[in-house]
């Protein structure tokens, strides 16, 4: 068991030897915070699964009723990263695209009332920031 867990530890070394300097993951992480934060949060990938962020950055000239369209190597860079960072499962999934629809969301936030929701600090469920405030979602 030992013997594994040495194993375990250098193939990991390894991995990140060859990750490189990991300056291109700092730049699609700032290029998330810049493009996605410029509107509203930038929503933490794990939060959504990765067949929905792929929807969701296919359709951002139609994002929730604004054309938010990037040029196709920022968008790309934008994809990459949500894709390696996305939540697992169905319930990091909603047909809608929407974080507060997922089955995640919902759990995690039934003992709040509806009168809660429309509070003038809150006013909706994407507004994440009003309970939550910055630091929790890594903005």
């Amino acid at each position: 068991m030992k013997r594994v867990a040495i194993l375990f530890v250098l193939a990991s070394g390894m991995n990140l030897a060859h990750a490189g300097d990991g300056s291109t993951a700092v730049a699609n992480i700032n290029k998330w915070k810049a493009e996605c934060g410029a509107c509203h949060v930038a929503y933490p990938p794990e939060l959504l699964a990765g067949n929905n962020w792929q929807r969701l950055m296919d359709s951002l000239d139609k994002h929730f009723g604004v054309n938010a369209a990037l040029n196709a190597k920022d968008k790309n860079a934008i994809l990459g990263f949500l894709l390696r960072n996305a939540g697992s499962g169905e319930r990091y999934s909603a047909a809608t695209l929407r974080i507060s629809d997922t089955p995640w969301f919902r759990r995690e936030h039934r003992s709040l009332s509806a009168q809660e929701w429309k509070h003038d600090g809150v006013k909706s469920p994407s507004n994440c920031s009003a309970c939550h405030g910055k630091t929790v979602l890594g903005s």
